[in-house]
């Protein structure tokens, strides 16, 4: 059990780490890889707490789709930084008030007596035979059937408003109308100039 409380205090202190960097890292790019480095390392505590469906899932699914296409969209937005971090400061109280209470909340919650160490116990061992991959899914499709229909929702309107980040118009950049393409005839195609013929 010393290795599975010092990989866990390892991998959560990582987990840590890569998260605040996240937010405090100055370019995207650097931010969406410390994201990925976030993901890896909780997929190694659910490895530890016997969740394999879940960690492959979260490296398959996060880190091998869905960070790859954070980072395409942050290429292709190419964000001019300089006008957003301008008005930094001014939000500076209001951001500093938040921090304070979500740490306020935090002690409260972790600081009680049912987190302390004495009553925490280890996780039980699955049984041989069984698989937390059935188990997952008998839950998710029985009883948290309507939150899982509801972050469907939610990821399809992520997915339209980084379509309608991407479809903005930008200067010299040439464009195709379908509808203009379908709608000419003929003689809109092809124009026939006549000249005299030359000695």
């Amino acid at each position: 059990m010393d290795v599975y409380y010092f990989l866990f205090w390892l991998f959560s202190a990582v987990a840590v780490f890569a998260a605040l960097r996240v937010i405090t890292v100055r370019n995207p790019v650097h931010a969406v890889l410390f994201l990925v480095l976030t993901f890896f390392t909780c997929a190694a505590l659910w490895m530890l707490l016997e969740a394999e469906f879940l960690a492959i899932v979260l490296v398959l699914v996060y880190v091998g789709a869905v960070m790859v296409l954070f980072l395409f969209v942050v290429m292709m937005l190419d964000i001019n930084v300089a006008p957003v971090r301008e008005g930094f400061i001014q939000y500076l109280p209001l951001a500093a008030t938040v921090a304070v209470i979500v740490v306020v909340e935090m002690v409260l919650v972790v600081g009680t007596r049912a987190f302390e160490p004495n009553t925490l116990t280890a996780p039980k061992r699955a049984a041989a035979g069984t698989s937390n991959t059935e188990a997952l899914g008998e839950l998710l499709y029985t009883e948290y059937l309507y939150h899982f229909e509801i972050a469907a929702a939610i990821l399809l309107v992520a997915i339209i408003a980084a379509i309608a980040l991407t479809m903005r118009k930008r200067p010299q950049t040439k464009y195709q109308n379908p509808a203009q393409q379908v709608r000419v005839t003929k003689q809109e195609r092809l124009k026939v100039i006549k000249m005299e013929s030359e000695k």
